[in-house]
């Protein structure tokens, strides 16, 4: 049996994520130390209070990624649990290359907070925003096309039923009537999304030189031999063994669309079976629409229910 691990983004974040795993697991505080001692402050007091701040995006990606790797840990360590493939929404890519062995984790952890931190910057708040657009069969062209000559573009491709849009908010509303004109009025939903930022659009693009010069310091760590069993956001397809390239695909990511559809079906060519790891869990009804029943670990309780027992 091949097993794909995959890890949702942000938006996931809760109060008190991975304090269960924490409290049950020498690995897992292993990891919240490790995390601590690269960013400089207590990742695991941040996770697991009600502060603000976890949900400011410079902040919540750091968070997100730690605990998605504690889980992972505690898996390994007491039930076992080993992947042959690894997946994750936006942010949680970075968690997969972690999770492979492909980039280490203090050095993606900078990494990720400096990705937070230049998102936040790109645009001015109350500017940009995305919205889900949730219809039976939607043609992301088709999709790209009614909003042509708008601020706009397809942040995500979800699923069969679902992509998500970005860009300006003053163009929200134009983009919902055209759309609702194309999908069809009874079927269509539309919904405004709770971020701050328009995420994985044109308006990310002044902050890919930066970044770009980031990943390339961090270079050194990178294994690209355990990349090729990443699936890229950026070509749906898995990463090569090309640092070039794997970098090039990671600063793409920022600003293009996530192909999370294409990258569900990467996994389903090469995986039998699919576990969901992180706060909470997105990613399964995206995984029901192609057909796989994607388990989820989002608790000690409900690792224990999966794997069995203590370990």
């Amino acid at each position: 049996m091949k097993i794909a691990a995959v890890f949702p983004g942000q938006g996931s974040q809760r109060p008190g994520m991975g304090r269960d795993f924490y409290e049950h697991s020498s690995e897992a505080r292993r990891v919240y130390e490790e995390a601590s001692d690269a960013m400089g402050w207590d990742v695991a007091s941040l996770c697991f209070s009600d502060d603000a701040s976890l949900n400011l995006t410079e902040f919540a990606q750091p968070c997100i990624l730690t605990t998605e790797i504690a889980i992972l840990s505690t898996l390994y360590s007491l039930y076992d649990f080993s992947p042959d493939i690894y997946a994750g929404h936006s942010l949680g890519e970075y968690t997969a290359l972690v999770a492979s062995g492909a980039m280490p984790l203090a050095e993606v952890l900078k990494l990720v907070h400096l990705r937070g931190r230049l998102m936040q910057q790109a645009v001015q708040p109350g500017v940009g925003g995305m919205a889900a657009c949730i219809a039976p069969d939607i043609n992301p062209a088709a999709v790209k096309d009614c909003l042509e000559g708008l601020p706009m573009d397809i942040a995500n491709i979800n699923s069969a039923s679902q992509v998500v849009i970005s860009g300006e908010l003053r163009a929200m509303a134009e983009s919902k009537d055209r759309l609702s004109a194309l999908l069809g009025e009874g079927a269509f939903r539309f919904i405004l999304l709770n971020v701050s930022a328009p995420f994985h659009s044109r308006f990310m693009c002044p902050i890919e030189e930066q970044f770009d010069e980031a990943l390339a310091s961090a270079r050194k760590g990178l294994e690209p031999r355990h990349a090729t069993r990443v699936a890229s956001n950026y070509t749906g397809s898995f990463h090569s063994e090309d640092p070039g390239e794997i970098e090039d695909r990671l600063v793409a990511q920022i600003s293009n669309t996530v192909r999370w559809d294409a990258n569900m079906r990467s996994v389903q060519s090469r995986a039998d079976v699919v576990y969901e790891i992180g706060p909470n869990r997105p990613l399964r009804e995206f995984f029901k629409t192609v057909g796989i029943n994607c388990a989820s670990v989002t608790s000690f309780s409900a690792a224990q229910r999966l794997f069995g027992g203590e370990g």
